[in-house]
């Protein structure tokens, strides 16, 4: 077998099993992820590990005055700048297409060797390599040609990726709407943390909607999956909901008539949904689930408890039969309507996950903001399994001015 290079790929015999495998083993170490500056780091130490010397990165598509990047081995051994800026510019310009052109620095007369960065027509950079030794041999030049090369296509798609990234968020964005405003005499916070380092909005979702006579609906849902998909479908959803509540209906025929409206669309997906509508003057809350789990109250001594109501099945199943239950609601107590990945966890009962909710204690007079970071602290909701949406509201007490008016 012929000369090896310091990384251990031969330079000649190419069609050897061994020169392969190497080259395979050299491949599997450049891309790993998708960010763009690893991969430039990974080429260049791969670049030292086979040929030695000192290798770097030269990006030519900034307008900031060129410099190395993801520096390898022994910086000393690189040409100045100013040189291989000229000297890349010069390889750059023959394509992917060109064979790596050898040079030899002002630096010394030290051998150095500019490889392009590029596939489908894109250049990403410009290889330098570098060393004190012998001038780099055609198989080096060869296999350091390939690897420039898949470092190339690992940045392209990296920055395809991003791309798509943008994309996706700026539609996430325009999905992710705000709630409509609760009448005055309501006191309303709302929390929403979808799962994923990356994810925007999900199927969770909370609504506000104003009714006649002071009156507020409350809403929470939970599009059955996740991402941008379930996000789609939750929009559907709350434009649903918006149209059917401006009729003022009871909760249980909101229900009725969303669930109508979704199971007419065979691709929509089922969702669950819990309906509070609040009503300050009477001082009670009237509900209505879907699948839904029960909402929270705590009194106004800090104490929680979970408000009994009816289950029927989820929306989009066509199988109707919602009922409403009311109960009694006064300026003290906060009511917490809430998605399951606030209490879930995997592999637990849900009657467990909903007594840790219940077991929560509340400082007495707490308002619906301080609610809200006691409830997600304490049920460690950033570490949720599941998007969260949490909302937490409050009868407004009004307290009359000295001339007898409500400010």
């Amino acid at each position: 077998m012929g000369p090896v290079a310091s990384g251990g790929v031969p330079e000649q015999d190419l069609a050897a099993p061994s020169r392969l495998a190497a080259l395979r083993t050299a491949l599997a170490r450049i891309g790993t992820t998708l960010d763009e500056n690893a991969t430039r780091a990974e080429l260049t130490r791969e670049a030292v590990r086979q040929v030695g010397g000192a290798a770097a990165v030269l990006r030519l598509d900034t307008e900031a005055e060129p410099e190395y990047e993801a520096v390898s081995g022994d910086p000393a051994l690189l040409p100045g700048v100013a040189w291989a800026t000229a000297a890349a510019r010069e390889t750059s310009t023959l394509g992917e297409a060109a064979t790596p052109i050898a040079h030899v620095s002002a630096d010394g007369g030290r051998p150095a060797l500019c490889v392009p960065l590029s596939t489908g027509g894109r250049t990403y950079g410009v290889l330098v390599c570098a060393r004190d030794r012998g001038p780099f041999t055609p198989a080096e030049s060869e296999l350091l040609g390939v690897l420039a090369e898949r470092a190339a296509s690992h940045i392209r798609h990296g920055r395809e990726h991003e791309r798509v990234r943008g994309i996706v968020g700026n539609l996430q964005r325009a999905l992710l709407a705000e709630p409509g405003r609760p009448h005055p005499n309501l006191d309303v916070a709302i929390r929403y943390m979808p799962v994923g380092q990356s994810a925007l909005v999900g199927g969770d979702w909370c609504e506000t909607v104003r009714l006649h006579f002071g009156r507020t609906l409350l809403v929470v849902g939970d599009v059955m999956g996740h991402g941008l998909e379930a996000a789609v479908d939750m929009t559907a959803y709350r434009s649903s909901l918006r149209y059917i509540a401006s009729a003022d209906l009871p909760p249980h025929r909101v229900l009725r008539q969303l669930d109508d409206s979704a199971s007419a669309e065979p691709e929509r997906r089922p969702a669950t949904c819990l309906i509070a509508r609040v009503d300050p003057d009477r001082g009670q809350v009237t509900l209505a689930s879907a699948g839904h789990l029960p909402p929270a109250v705590i009194d106004g001594r800090g104490r929680t408890s979970l408000l009994p109501v009816p289950v029927g099945p989820p929306l989009g199943t066509g199988l109707g039969g919602y009922e409403p239950a009311t109960y009694r609601l006064d300026p003290a107590q906060t009511l917490v309507l809430f998605t399951d990945g606030l209490v879930e966890h995997r592999g637990e009962d849900i009657d467990q996950s909903l007594d840790r909710l219940a077991g929560v204690g509340f400082q007495a007079g707490a308002d619906v903001e301080d609610v809200l970071d006691t409830v997600l602290a304490r049920l460690d909701a950033r570490n949720a399994e599941d998007d969260v949406a949490v909302l937490a509201a409050q009868l407004h007490q009004r307290v009359p001015r000295g001339d007898g008016q409500d400010p």
